[in-house]
């Protein structure tokens, strides 16, 4: 699910990129190093993030385990973002206007991958009684009790927003916009699905309560609220004078 996610994200954006005269070729040159990026940034923030659980004691090979599982998105967003910006300044190409062909797509090939996590039963969230919660099979680690199917929410949320940013695309006022109001939406979407998580053990949750992912959600909406407010001064101010 993780490859076709990303492949209609790719394509997606190769579709977008024609309306700012960016050819879906050079949009799809970024496909190698957008997935170099967004694994080693994923893997890294799980390894920081399950050092104590799992590579502590025997770090090596599983931290470069990829393929047995354990990636973070937050880390993946942040190893792609570093990608685009690299990749965009030895192809000179703008950057922002590269980050909002590919913000909503960033969208679109999340839902894709929160239905990957549910056939693999992870992210999962806590135990609840409602009509439409979930139950894993028993020999499952989180198997045998109802939850709420955090990664349904996630996944019909993300397609939300992906409809919103493509159709806000269109109407956009200045470069970097769509990115700047994917973070600001994200960061709010993820912090209110994790209030239904369950897969996080006490001791990493800041003050018993707030998840790894709702501090970083903090960051990334502040990021995106300064990107926001500065880009449409940062990119007036540099503009040639008539």
């Amino acid at each position: 699910m993780v490859a076709a996610g990303f492949l209609a994200g790719l394509w997606t954006a190769g579709r977008r990129g024609m309306l700012q005269g960016i050819s879906p070729d050079k949009v799809h040159d970024f496909g190698l190093s957008l997935m170099v990026g967004s694994i080693l940034g994923a893997r890294i923030l799980y390894v920081i993030t399950f050092w104590r659980e799992q590579f502590a004691e025997h770090p090596f090979p599983e931290i470069f385990s990829v393929w047995k599982g354990g990636l973070v998105y937050y880390g993946g967003l942040i190893g792609a973002s570093l990608a685009v910006i690299i990749h965009s300044r030895i192809k000179k190409i703008p950057l922002w206007k590269v980050a909002d062909v590919f913000a909503p797509s960033v969208a679109l090939g999340y839902a894709f991958g929160r239905i990957g996590c549910l056939m693999n039963g992870c992210c999962y969230g806590r135990a609840c009684d409602l009509p439409w919660a979930i139950t894993f099979p028993a020999s499952a680690e989180n198997g045998g009790v109802p939850r709420h199917p955090t990664q349904i929410y996630e996944s019909v949320l993300s397609l939300g927003l992906y409809a919103f940013l493509a159709w806000l695309y269109r109407r956009k006022k200045f470069d970097g916009q769509i990115f700047a109001t994917y973070l600001v939406c994200y960061a709010c979407l993820r912090s209110l699905v994790e209030l239904f998580r369950g897969d996080y053990p006490t001791y990493q949750r800041f003050l018993g309560v707030v998840t790894p992912a709702q501090m970083v959600s903090i960051g990334i909406l502040a990021a995106g609220v300064v990107l926001f407010l500065l880009l449409p001064r940062v990119l007036k101010s540099i503009q040639p004078r008539q």
